[in-house]
């Protein structure tokens, strides 16, 4: 049995994970469950899948973790030092879901014990892509990509030379607000921002979905995963979400991959990697589509795409930065207390008073110093909203 744990399986890509999980259920032991503050759902599943333990990030939740898995024999813990714990618990291929720059240190923890890392954790690689790969190299460890567009390029790649390609273009839905006009966003609601066309996502994501911020957080992915340069990276906007990503070559050819936007696409091509196994999703209709829509994004409209390439040119502790203050800032909008377009605003302010402050290069990346950075950004962001 293949020993697998799911970090971040109570949000909506460890729920797809579960389920394909459970449809062969023979195959895997399940070592480790971590979730957040859905106790139940962290408890049933650990249950139902009869994992080895069961996180959950508040601390203050344990006691009642520990009563749901009462009598279960299978462990209950909480808190950051947990979640180092059972990171280092041998496993054959991890899931790293969890949420913002929370999931870095248990991503690097597997890495060391020489783990396929399935990384939905886009957070990872925006703060410490050099550290994250290099400690997978190092340790003979494997990252696969489960973002959809990452997850498109990488099987666009496939049998192909890095170096014949010239340019990689990820699309993006563009939201709920993407015919918005800047007049109409500054009153954009939360519950509207919450409503996304085509995929269903947690909240968190569905909002920077809205605000172009994941996509942002996207592009300084793909640098970071594949080496491509900044300006080989480009962003369409794709309403029906059809294709996922395209890999243009060096004879014009153009390479795309399209699927039904369900995420159990790239959550099982990087389950079964490299071999493809038959997965319980829609089949493309293509007849029925129709036609396929682009269209160039806005970034006047959306500036995270623009402020992304500043993190880029930058490099150093810039993406550590930037996802912080976003984070910080789009706490600030579900909590009601700044507008839809003040999460750009607070992002680019911080970013440019820690630039002109100190270096945000650095010297040289280390688990520390992005914690710092990360802190400061944070405080920085709501020292800004409180002023």
């Amino acid at each position: 049995m293949r020993r697998i744990s799911i970090f971040g399986a109570t949000g909506s890509i460890g729920q797809s994970t579960i389920d394909l999980i459970r449809r062969d259920r023979e195959a895997y032991r399940v070592v480790a469950l971590t979730g957040g503050g859905n106790i139940a759902r962290l408890a049933q599943d650990a249950k139902d899948l009869n994992a080895g333990i069961a996180v959950t990030a508040y601390e203050d939740r344990l006691p009642e973790l520990r009563d749901a898995l009462a009598g279960t024999g299978i462990e209950a813990a909480a808190g950051d030092q947990a979640l180092i714990e059972v990171a280092d618990r041998e496993a054959d291929w991890i899931m790293s879901a969890i949420v913002g720059a929370a999931g870095l240190a248990p991503g690097l923890h597997a890495l060391r014990h020489g783990t396929t890392l399935a990384l939905a954790n886009k957070e990872s690689l925006v703060t410490a892509g050099p550290m994250l790969m290099e400690t997978a190299q190092a340790h003979g460890a494997r990252i696969l990509p489960v973002d959809s567009e990452h997850s498109a390029v990488f099987q666009a790649l496939v049998g192909e030379k890095p170096a014949e390609v010239e340019r990689v273009i990820i699309t993006a839905s563009g939201g709920p607000f993407r015919d918005w006009s800047l007049e109409r966003l500054e009153s954009a609601t939360l519950e509207q921002a919450c409503k996304h066309p085509s995929w269903d996502m947690g909240q968190r994501i569905t909002i920077d979905s809205a605000s172009m911020f994941n996509k942002a957080l996207e592009i300084i992915e793909t640098k970071e995963y594949f080496g491509f340069a900044p300006e080989q990276i480009e962003v369409l906007v794709h309403p029906g979400s059809y294709v996922h990503a395209l890999v243009g070559f060096r004879d014009g050819a153009l390479m795309a991959h399209l699927g039904a936007p369900d995420m159990r696409h790239a959550i099982g091509y990087a389950l079964h990697w490299p071999e493809r196994r038959e997965l319980p999703v829609e089949r493309l209709d293509l007849a029925r589509v129709g036609q396929l829509r682009f269209e160039a994004p806005d970034e006047i409209r959306f500036p995270a795409l623009r402020l992304a390439r500043e993190v880029m040119a930058t490099g150093g502790l810039a993406g550590a930065v930037f996802n912080a203050a976003k984070e910080a800032a789009l706490d600030l909008f579900i909590a009601r207390k700044i507008g839809f377009p003040d999460m750009a605003r607070l992002v680019e302010r911080v970013l440019t008073e820690m630039s002109a402050g100190v270096s945000l290069r650095g010297n040289g990346l280390s688990l520390e110093t992005i914690l710092e950075a990360d802190k400061e950004a944070r405080a920085r962001v709501f020292a800004r909203q409180a002023a």
